[in-house]
Order: C-alpha cells, then structure tokens, then sequence
C-alpha cells in the first residue's frame, strides 16, 4: 500500500476541538474533557476519510520562539498575556515569562490529550525552540512519500507543492468534517499567485494574526501582483533597487521604505526544515492500542466513552483496508 503521511497542526485542532464541543463534556470528577474528545473524535474521523499509513500529532514545544521574536519583537506580542494590575506582576511581550492566552479547562486538557495518544500508539512530538508548524515543515521536507497536513493556519499554504504530493487538509470552520484540500491550484484560485508562491505573497503583505506587519502599503492585490509578475521576494527586491524596472514610482519607495523588514520577515514567516527530529520518532499508525490497559483506565477515568471506541474502530479498518 502506497505510504502516506498526515502531520496535525494539534494546537489548532484542540483550539477548536475545545470550542466546539459543549463544556459539559466532563469526567466523573468534574474535569472537562470537550477538547479531549472533540480530539479523538477528529483523529477518528481523519483516519477513516484519509487512510493514512503514518500520523504525527506535532506540538507547540515554543509558541514564540525567541528567535523570531529577536527579527520581529510584534511576532505574536498581541497574544501574550499581560498580568493584571491587581496581582503586581509584569509579562513583557516577548520576554521569557511571556504566555500564550489559553483558558485554563483548554490548558488542563493538553496533557490528558498527549496521555491519550500516547496510550492509543500515536506519535507526538514538540521540539524544544520550535513552533508545531516547524515541526511540520521538517517532517514534510524529509518525507518521501505523499503528506497531508491538516491545519487551521495559513502560514502552512507554504508547504503545498503538487510535484512532491503535499496537501494542506484547512480547517477554516469548526471541526473537521469539512476540510478545504488546499493544492497549487487552490492557493492559485485564492490569492491569484503562482500556486507554489503563498510564502513570497504572505511575507509582503504581512499577517496581522501573527503580529507581522508586513511592508507599509502594500495589501493583498499589490502583493500578489508583484509575485506574479516578480517571482519570488528576491526578485522584487532586485526589481524595487533597478530603477528601470517597470515597478509603479509609489510601490518602489513602499518597497525601498520596507527593506529592514524584508531582511528579517523571510527568516520569521519561514516554516522551518531543519529542526532536529528524534532519531527513534515511531510515526507507523497502530492498529491496537500500544498500552491497552492504561487506556482502558483513562478511558473509564474520564469518561470518554464513544470518543475512544471511534478512534480504536477507524484504527483497526484502517489496517484491515492495507
């Protein structure tokens, strides 16, 4: 059977996940569950739509690593929780103390959802200093066969690339029952760009999400026709410095205003190929539970009841369909 791996962006499915199952998913001793089971509910359904022969559940070990945030002190300072004047304490954004806004029965949660799938044989894995899209990348890079990456994020449209097989599964609305399959064609239809081009696009005109401002004045349409017509940002750079050159007069100085920033943003907005993966990474998907005991025991522990059934049922068609 062909391989085929699926990367999961998990803070951006457990995000949703949490929000869009009910808060009165709770174990028998009143610790919520909603995005534990909205989690197994996903990997079941994922599983059985994609068949997948390999799967990495890819973590945040860094939200905001400090190196990016060294090239862009905004990356991601929007997010950071500043301590209330009652308590008397200070987060500085991008300082080492600084968190990511996360409601705490999400944040309790997180552990019981990597317990799980640790128990179900189902590999998880953050690195130190990197963000889960990191994660991705690298994996993606190094894979030789098909990938389906299933996110909520944007920032990982980079990755698309029809010769090599690499697919983003994008979760805009709640749950994943209805994926958009994002290809080169996608992106192509949707930014009116080069399909392979989204990263060029994304650095000029910045994510506001992200904390990235982008370069001043240029929006989505000046972006995509500067790609489209340029190629990539180092060519637009090498167009914006040649005064020959048919750049409109106005998005030059734009571009020749913007250049600190393009000397920093392609560094940030980069997912990342190079993270240093475990040696002994088991990304094969089981088809029993690698500690069935312990699973049964969380199982019954928290309540997770049909959850955990649907996840071991699309596990074990899944081989049977090898």
């Amino acid at each position: 059977m062909t391989e085929r791996l699926l990367l999961l962006d998990t803070a951006s499915l457990y995000y949703r996940a949490f929000y869009g199952m009910p808060d009165t998913m709770r174990a028998p001793d009143g610790t919520p569950v909603n995005a534990v089971r909205g989690m197994l509910d996903f990997v079941a359904r994922l599983v059985q739509d994609h068949e997948p022969t390999r799967l990495v559940a890819c973590m945040d070990a860094d939200w905001r690593p400090s190196w990016r945030v060294e090239l862009i002190p905004s990356y991601k300072a929007h997010r950071v929780l500043e301590a209330s004047e009652d308590d008397g304490t200070e987060v500085a954004a991008g300082g080492v103390d600084a968190v990511a806004e996360m409601p705490d029965e999400l944040s309790i949660q997180i552990p019981l959802i990597v317990e799980a799938f640790e128990h179900i044989g189902l590999a998880t894995l953050g690195v130190a200093d990197y963000e889960a899209d990191d994660v991705i990348g690298t994996l993606a890079h190094r894979a030789e066969c098909a990938v389906g990456i299933v996110t909520g994020d944007r920032d990982l449209f980079q990755l698309v690339d029809n010769r090599l097989d690499r697919r983003v599964f994008y979760t805009a609305a709640r749950g994943v029952s209805r994926v958009e399959v994002v290809n080169e064609e996608w992106v192509s239809a949707k930014y009116s760009i080069p399909g392979r081009s989204y990263f060029d696009f994304a650095t000029l005109r910045g994510d506001a999400s992200d904390g990235l401002p982008g370069v001043r004045g240029i929006g989505d349409k000046t972006a995509a026709a500067l790609v489209t017509q340029f190629g990539d940002l180092d060519s637009i750079i090498a167009a914006a410095h040649d005064e020959t050159s048919d750049i409109k007069p106005a998005v030059r100085t734009k571009l020749l205003a913007g250049l600190d920033y393009l000397k920093v943003a392609p560094t940030v907005v980069a997912v990342a190929r190079d993270v240093p993966i475990p040696a002994d990474l088991d990304d094969a998907l089981p088809h029993l539970p690698a500690r069935p005991d312990a699973l049964e025991d969380m199982t019954q522990r928290l309540a997770l009841g049909r959850s955990m059934e649907r996840v071991l049922e699309a596990l074990a068609m899944n081989r049977r369909n090898r």
